[in-house]
């Protein structure tokens, strides 16, 4: 249980969105972020947010505009101390512009949903350019294509000759599409593609849930392997039970935050605290989730490392 002090210092945070700041907590990487517009239903209003198991009542949408969604995943970064965060969108134009808005604070890199609509010859000019610093989310699932497609093949070529951070949309739900089908997001699928890529930097949306016995199997055999914690979607007794299975079978240093804040930032408060209220986390491991393992991954500089510590 938290003491009274935790509680009286997160609302004294809520009370003065933007104060947080590395001397007064540590820092946070959220490794799954989105730079979305803002999706509405037949009436014009906001939809909200996604959830699991049906029926239920996702997060409802506190912003309006697309520009709002920006103003308000940067509080919420600022709220928590999130000092990097792994952004993807297609077309890129909406990533540049976050980037743009706030510089040094994300890692750009394209969403692939179909990758034989990317031309990888200008994705490569990006890169180069040192416009891009990862690879996906690749969300081919939703496009009925498996991750071991011969169409990714090139993709995932370049990220390795690149070094690139790859994330992967590679478990069994997701959003609305007509060609998702669960049968394509076994994470055993990802067994041939690290196989041809051995120094793949690869991690799977939500740690492959709920695929719990191929996630620690892919896990043990490929330690270049990392999954993000983005199960906000579902309730929060699934989540530890999965959360805690995954640290129990020692996989604790290969687990990231990562809050999949879409159009909806306040998700940003839920999977933090989705973190916090995990009874069987010590600090250390809050840390490792919260920092170290996505400084590991993404090979952060120890100048990047104590820059973010304030130091």
């Amino acid at each position: 249980m938290r003491s009274s002090s935790h509680f009286m210092f997160l609302a004294i945070l809520v009370a003065q969105p933007g104060a947080l700041t590395a001397q007064r907590t540590p820092p946070v990487i959220d490794m799954h972020m989105h730079a979305n517009s803002v999706t509405r239903d037949a009436n014009g209003v906001p939809l909200s947010g996604p959830c699991n198991p049906a029926p239920c009542q996702g997060p409802r949408a506190q912003a309006t505009t697309a520009e709002e969604v920006l103003s308000l995943t940067l509080e919420a970064m600022d709220r928590y101390n999130i000092v990097l965060g792994f952004l993807s969108q297609y077309p890129l134009d909406q990533v540049y512009h976050w980037v743009a808005s706030a510089p040094d604070r994300f890692i750009a890199s394209p969403m692939v949903l179909d990758p034989e609509h990317i031309d990888l010859g200008d994705l490569r000019k990006e890169y180069e350019a040192g416009r891009l610093g990862g690879l996906g989310e690749l969300t081919v699932q939703y496009a009925g294509i498996a991750a071991d497609d011969p169409n990714l093949e090139p993709f995932y070529a370049l990220a390795e000759e690149l070094d690139l951070p790859v994330l992967i949309h590679q478990h069994g739900t997701g959003g609305p599409s007509q060609r998702f089908r669960i049968a394509l997001g076994h994470p055993e699928d990802l067994e041939e593609v690290l196989v041809r890529h051995p120094t793949l930097r690869i991690y799977i949306e939500a740690s492959g849930f709920p695929f719990l016995e191929e996630t620690i199997a892919l896990m043990y055999r490929y330690p270049n392997v990392y999954g993000d914690l983005s199960l906000w979607k579902y309730p929060r007794e699934v989540f530890h039970s999965y959360l805690g299975a995954l640290v129990e079978a020692g996989l604790g240093k290969r687990l990231m935050f990562g809050s999949d804040q879409m159009q909806w930032p306040e998700i940003i408060d839920i999977t933090v605290d989705a973190i916090e209220s995990a009874p069987f986390l010590n600090p250390e491991q809050k840390r490792d989730i919260f920092y170290n393992n996505a400084a590991r991954f993404l090979r952060l500089s120890q100048a990047q490392i104590a820059a973010h510590h304030g130091n």
